[in-house]
């Protein structure tokens, strides 16, 4: 399992790492009437045999990169590459 440390993944139990992850993305559906409320949740969360719902698809997902610095005169900037601006403000 790539996305528990490796620390804790000898003491932690797999199907609840799953679980967890799994209402996590419950949490997040891009549509509000697809996520369960907190009291749903805390259900799900202390249920042992409790099915949890299925995950509805994505609506979109926009990942970050960040670009290798160019040559600058200034060791300050940080250049993205996600179709945001980035103003740095500096004193006269």
């Amino acid at each position: 399992m790539k996305v528990v440390d490796q620390l804790l993944a000898p003491s932690c139990v797999v199907s609840e790492v799953v679980k967890c992850i799994h209402i996590g993305l419950l949490c997040v559906q891009a549509d509000p009437v697809d996520r369960p409320t907190m009291s749903s949740v805390v259900v799900m969360l202390a249920s042992d045999a409790m099915m949890l719902p299925s995950l509805a698809k994505p609506a979109s997902y926009v990942g970050r990169a960040i670009a290798e610095p160019t040559e600058s005169s200034s060791n300050d900037e940080v250049f993205l590459i996600n179709e945001v601006t980035s103003s740095i403000f500096s004193p006269r």
